[in-house]
């Protein structure tokens, strides 16, 4: 019995490769089954009441209800170089691109935050030393 060594390269050139698929796809599955075990989906609970939507739409920030009852919040600004209270210049108040700005003017002023500038109207009554600090870091 003689071996056919031209049959038998031919029909190993011949054959096309198999690729199983079912493994691939068990393995996709685990990935995804362990990805959606390990994520967290839980959304932040944001509750709203109708001063808050009033506040949202004049475009002040509602920051009472957020940072609790400090005199001066601290707003920084990347890349601030020049702080305006009523017209005067307060850039000295500025520490590490950002300053303080007084409680009172952002419930009953105007605070304009532009890149790298911030102008602040204050309301009646109020300085503007008063109305912007340097923040203690």
């Amino acid at each position: 019995m003689a071996i056919d060594v031209k049959r038998h390269k031919k029909k190993i050139l011949d054959q096309k490769p198999n690729i199983n698929l079912v493994p691939f796809i068990d393995i996709l599955f685990t990935i995804m089954i362990f990805l959606v075990v390990t994520s967290n989906f839980s959304a932040t609970d944001v509750q709203t009441d109708d001063s808050s939507v009033a506040d949202s739409a004049t475009g002040k920030p509602n920051v009472t209800d957020v940072s609790g009852d400090q005199e001066y919040y601290v707003v920084p600004v990347a890349n601030l170089q020049k702080v305006t209270v009523n017209g005067v210049d307060r850039s000295d108040a500025i520490v590490g691109n950002a300053v303080g700005v007084h409680a009172r003017v952002i419930d009953e002023g105007q605070v304009i935050i532009k890149p790298g500038e911030i102008v602040v109207t204050t309301p009646a009554g109020m300085s503007p030393d008063d109305a912007v600090r340097r923040p203690e870091m």
